[in-house]
């Protein structure tokens, strides 16, 4: 498992979650001014949300980060690790038949051993991928929740009829006038309380 791999998936999977939709066209354009909302207004009220700056700025993505870079390492480490010794083992077994040092009977037990090894290093990969990607999965459940409960209380007072999600060029047009990215992410930090497991992460950083 590639830790430059772990961290794109880790990042596309969060995207993914935010994102209510995704369309291949040109970058959005954003204004500094907005003319409809005060020549225009009307009984719709609308707002976004910059994903990609949550997924920098908010405090829960970099401890989560933090936890799921240590975790993809140590299954990367543990993987190789068991491979190398597998190979190591292969190789002596193939020098030693050259050898001739084993009979038969021994040379075909050692190899049963060695197949039984590596279905072993398989399952053991299987196994640890879906422990890592379950541990994504919960991190994008979370980071989904925190949102949309800080959201609602946020809202009470704004008033929002639509909060938007913005990732890449989901959104074609976007006034900066409607952009509330600021005020959530010192929002989400102001009432981030990170777990003892979370704090102890951050520390050794």
């Amino acid at each position: 498992m590639n830790k430059k791999n772990i961290f794109k998936t880790m990042a596309v999977v969060a995207v993914a979650t935010m994102a209510m939709t995704s369309c291949d066209q040109s970058a959005p354009k954003l204004d500094s001014k907005s003319d409809a909302a005060q020549s225009n207004p009307t009984k719709l009220k609308i707002a976004y949300v910059e994903v990609d700056s949550i997924m920098s700025q908010y405090k829960f993505c970099k401890d989560y980060s933090l936890t799921l870079q240590k975790k993809g390492q140590n299954i990367q480490s543990t993987l190789a690790a068991k491979q190398q010794q597998l190979q190591a083992a292969a190789a002596n077994f193939q020098q030693k038949v050259q050898q001739n040092a084993y009979t038969r009977e021994q040379a075909e037990a050692i190899n049963a051993g060695l197949q039984r090894q590596n279905a072993d290093l398989q399952t053991l990969n299987q196994r640890l991928s879906a422990e890592f990607q379950s541990e994504t999965n919960k991190y994008n459940n979370a980071l989904r929740d925190s949102i949309q409960n800080f959201l609602k209380v946020y809202n009470k007072d704004k008033k929002y009829t639509l909060i938007l999600s913005k990732a890449g060029d989901n959104l074609l047009y976007a006034d900066k006038t409607y952009d509330i990215t600021n005020e959530v992410i010192a929002g989400l930090n102001k009432s981030y309380k990170p777990s003892a497991k979370m704090a102890g992460a951050a520390e050794k950083k």
